[in-house]
């Protein structure tokens, strides 16, 4: 899958996030996953390392959901953990890094389109432990 790199303010305050707590959840367009590309599996665990590249803490991953980007919960918008408080807000921030050229120009659909049909991977974590 490819990701794009966040910038190192937003990525140390998503670790932030992921440290105190606030922050169980992330979203992914089904997009990015390459063809046959398997999604996280449930209880997979993953490092999380800062903007300086340092393992900060372990996260074991719940089974993810696929849901129409039209149909994203509150409860998911709140588990990302940045401070949204309805889902317009949280749509209208992931509009816009979804539709980004750093974003757009990783993926391999240049002609990609979000609507409310667009396919999301909702992944919901928690912290295992920090290092």
């Amino acid at each position: 899958m490819r990701r794009v790199r966040l910038s190192l303010p937003l990525r140390d305050r998503l670790v932030a996030a992921i440290l105190n707590g606030s922050k169980t959840g992330t979203s992914i367009l089904l997009a990015e996953y390459g063809p046959g590309e398997a999604l996280t599996a449930s209880g997979e665990l993953r490092a999380v390392s800062d903007s300086e590249d340092r393992l900060v803490a372990v996260i074991r991953y719940a089974k993810p959901r696929v849901l129409p980007l039209g149909e994203i919960s509150l409860e998911h918008a709140l588990a990302e953990g940045e401070g949204y408080q309805n889902v317009a807000q949280w749509r209208a921030a992931h509009e816009r890094f979804w539709s980004a050229p750093e974003f757009r120009n990783g993926l391999t659909d240049h002609d990609f389109q979000l609507n409310d049909d667009t396919k999301v991977v909702c992944e919901r974590f928690r912290l295992v432990c920090t290092l």
